[in-house]
């Protein structure tokens, strides 16, 4: 009988042996869009032992152009679980783990300590910045995939000793540095070519073989089909990280108002009459929600109109993610209305008032 894998064993460089490494092996993907779903669908199919799956969001229309694992009749699902169902589908053997969250301060550490390598499939700088600084203090390697219009980055941090991502950018960029978000699209085909250079990246780590891209930034142009590097150098200071920071602040195109878990719970006890609008979807508000929470799931914020004698209203999900795009959302909708976004969520609001 033919060997699931003989089409990669049978590489002099490669073998059994590699194919046993990748067996062995355990990946985090931290996001399940664009680079994160061709990262899974070639690591899951050549045989990696153990993926990991984190991501929080639902599929979108707009995902679709470029998220090509997703189809028309997901609209709406949660992408973890559509996700799973696929890659279980490709290759049964795999052990799946979900992590039904965005990456945060709180959970980083506890997640990432249990997986060999980590892939950076984001799309902002605040939760890169913490996928580093956690990889640097755990001793784990990440591959990096960036995305910009025609163009693609991909680069490997904190193998072996080598260079981390502070050591190409030191510091996370202000909003008036980075391109405005209405106007930082991306060509659908490149994704998936800087998400199947991550996989590549992912099995050299995992079997040894060839030259992981470390100390190289890559860079790729569409639309001419060139490829260049970037040599960098460690920077001591930067491989020194003993702790995260006390706040890793998702950037967005324009100013939000958040407030945080304590001091809406304060409000809360005070007595005063609040709006409350929860954007998680109607099975994770039916396990749990705030008694006064009015459940508007973040795909149907446009479909449902709000009442505007309301003049303060609060926007929560289950980490602060969903419900920071809620609010912005409602925020442009709404101008004579003021949004709050509550930071962690319900996560946060568990420890409050369990």
């Amino acid at each position: 009988m033919e060997h699931r894998y003989s089409r990669q064993t049978v590489l002099r460089d490669f073998g059994e042996a590699g194919q046993a490494k990748l067996t062995k092996g355990k990946v985090l993907v931290i996001g399940l869009g664009g680079l994160g779903l061709p990262v899974l669908q070639y690591l899951n199919a050549m045989g990696v032992g153990t993926l990991g799956l984190m991501d929080q969001d639902v599929v979108e229309l707009h995902n679709l152009q470029r998220q090509i694992l997703y189809a028309e009749r997901d609209l709406g699902k949660q992408k973890l679980d559509v996700v799973h169902e696929k890659l279980h589908e490709q290759n049964s053997s795999t052990i799946l783990k979900t992590h039904d969250t965005f990456l945060t301060k709180e959970n980083a550490l506890d997640v990432i300590q249990n997986y060999d390598v980590i892939v950076d499939a984001t799309d902002n700088f605040p939760t890169r910045y913490l996928i580093n600084d956690t990889c640097v203090i755990l001793n784990k390697p990440f591959v990096y995939g960036a995305l910009h219009g025609f163009e693609g980055h991909v680069s490997v941090f904190n193998y072996k000793d080598g260079p981390t991502y502070r050591c190409i950018y030191p510091n996370m960029p202000s909003s008036d540095e980075v391109p405005n978000c209405n106007e930082n699209g991306v060509l659908g085909v490149i994704p998936g070519i800087i998400g199947t250079m991550q996989a590549l990246e992912v099995v050299k780590i995992l079997t040894g073989m060839g030259e992981v891209l470390s100390g190289k930034l890559l860079l790729f142009n569409g639309l001419n089909q060139h490829v260049g590097k970037i040599a960098f150098k460690s920077n001591l200071t930067n491989k020194n990280i003993s702790k995260l920071q006390e706040f890793y602040e998702p950037m967005d195109c324009e100013a939000i108002l958040s407030i945080s878990a304590k001091d809406f719970q304060s409000i809360r006890e005070s007595g005063d009459k609040i709006t409350l609008i929860d954007v998680r979807t109607i099975k994770e508000f039916n396990d749990n929600h705030l008694k006064e929470a009015l459940n508007i799931p973040l795909n149907e914020l446009s479909q449902k109109p709000i009442d505007e004698i309301n003049k303060v209203i609060y926007v929560i999900c289950q980490s602060g993610q969903r419900s920071k795009k809620a609010a912005k959302q409602l925020q442009e909708a709404y101008p004579s209305i003021t949004f709050y976004n509550i930071l962690g969520g319900m996560n946060k609001m568990m420890v409050l008032c369990p």
